[in-house]
Order: C-alpha cells, then structure tokens, then sequence
C-alpha cells in the first residue's frame, strides 16, 4: 500500500534535513570548526536546529502514516504535513536570531501543538468506527 501523504511528506523532511546540514557545514567553515562547535555560538544554534528536527521529525512521520494508513483525513493531513515543514523552516530561521524571537517560539510551539494533535487524533482514531459493546440485558436480548 503506498501512503502518498506520508511518503511525499518523508520526502519534504528528508531535502530540509539535507539542507539544515548544509547550513551547519557552511557554519563550520566560517568558524574553521570541525569537530564539535569550537565555541562558536552561530554553530551551536544551527548544529541544535538540525538536531531538533532530527529528534521531532521521526513521531510526525511515524504518527502520520499511522494515521493515514487507519485512513484519517487526508484533507487534514495534508494540511498538517505542509504545516509541519513551514513551522519547521521557521525554527530552522529562528535560530539564527537571538533567543526568544518569534520565528523560534512559532516554530518549537507549532511543533509541540501539531504533534500533540496528532498523537490525540492517534489515540482516538481506532475507536470512532467500533461498534459499542452492550452495557445491559436488554440491548444483548431484544425484548
């Protein structure tokens, strides 16, 4: 079964991931730094942004095929899987600047919302569609 939504989506964060890296490479020329971050407080932030998005990207892939494969929205998931790499792009942005900006809060609290969406639409998702057991005689015996 192919999970288009997931797949296109695990292809989207693959090319950021890619591209994360490529700014901390470009960080580590600057700084002359190979190993570590040399004190280099510019490296430290992207070397974190790209270590970030390694540590969060892998339950919205996991959570998203889940959910696509129980067959979820794929309005929704659409929609949350674009959302996913915007506020991603906009943490990656925000921590070039100092602490405390918007760009950085949008994107650490966007993807705390966004995953706690997704884990909440996981956990429930199973049990929509099942027919309730009965509670009393009279729903398992018809009079």
């Amino acid at each position: 079964m192919i999970l288009p939504i997931t797949m296109t989506m695990a292809g989207a964060a693959t090319l950021l991931n890619i591209w994360l890296g490529l700014r901390v490479g470009q960080m580590r020329r600057a700084h002359r730094v190979s190993i570590g971050d040399g004190g280099a407080q510019p490296l430290t932030a992207r070397m974190r942004a790209q270590a970030n998005f390694v540590e969060y990207t892998p339950f919205f892939l996991i959570l998203l095929g889940l959910i696509e494969l129980a067959r979820g929205s794929a309005t929704w998931l659409w929609a949350l899987g674009a959302l996913y790499i915007l506020i991603r792009l906009l943490h990656a942005f925000g921590m070039d600047r100092a602490p405390g900006n918007r760009l950085r809060t949008i994107g650490a609290m966007g993807t705390g919302l966004l995953l706690a969406g997704l884990a909440a639409y996981a956990l429930v998702l199973p049990y929509l569609d099942r027919p309730r057991a009965p509670t009393t005689v009279s729903e398992v015996r018809p009079a």
